[in-house]
């Protein structure tokens, strides 16, 4: 669970990150939970995009992606959604999160 200023500095880290992940007609199958899984693991922070042709909303998908995978939601704009997990391995963006 994330607190509000944990959640503030995690939007600004993801306003310059691009987009990695697409979520579209074919929903979310397991094979996309596996590489969010893998993406999160590797980067600890994964913006992605959902396009008008899906079955979900960029709310459906970013909760259940997360619920999936043991992310957090910490923005949804638009057809835009950023997930946080900390990494298990490559710890930057959670080593400074525990100072705020």
């Amino acid at each position: 669970m994330l607190t509000g200023k944990q959640r503030s500095y995690l939007r600004s880290l993801a306003n310059t990150i691009e987009p990695i992940f697409q979520v579209g007609k074919s929903g979310i199958s397991d094979n996309l939970v596996k590489q969010f899984d893998d993406a999160l693991e590797a980067r600890e922070l994964v913006k992605a995009t959902v396009l008008k042709n899906s079955e979900f909303t960029a709310r459906e998908a970013a909760d259940e992606i997360a619920a999936r995978t043991g992310a957090d939601v910490v923005q949804v704009i638009g057809n835009r959604f950023v997930l946080y997990r900390a990494s298990k391995k490559n710890r930057d963006i959670s080593a400074a999160l525990s100072m705020i």
